[in-house]
């Protein structure tokens, strides 16, 4: 689903002119990003809680040849779901198959990802 079919489904539950929707849709996500860029958390009750971390520095190496190299300190994007986000997600869980990691983790659709690394697009101070 894109910020489009987004607009459309808000449109057809809440029974808001289209315009509006996505005027609101857009003021929300805006609101969400710019105090996650000042270091706010964002906590929508049922939903889950936007924040961003510090990731601290640290040295890695490459495990085939050996050099070793320092990770910079960095901002990263956090996004703990709350019960009905997960309760959500867990209906919608695919089959297990031969290959599938079902039962090692929470399951994570890939767009939710995507979604998330948009809102949080951010320089480290």
């Amino acid at each position: 689903m894109n910020k489009g079919e987004l607009v459309d489904a808000i449109v057809e539950k809440a029974g808001v002119p289209k315009r509006t929707a996505e005027s609101v849709l857009s003021a929300t996500l805006e609101a969400i990003v710019d105090a996650v860029a000042e270091g706010q958390k964002v906590t929508l009750v049922g939903f889950g809680s936007f924040e961003s971390r510090v990731r601290k520095a640290r040295e890695g190496r490459n495990p085939k040849t050996g050099p070793r190299w320092t990770f910079l300190r960095r901002w990263c994007r956090h996004f703990p779901p709350e019960s009905l986000f997960g309760r959500g997600l867990a209906v919608r869980t695919p089959k297990k198959t031969k290959n599938s990691r079902r039962g090692k983790g929470a399951f994570w659709h890939p767009l939710c990802f995507r979604f998330l690394s948009c809102l949080f697009r951010m320089e480290p101070a």
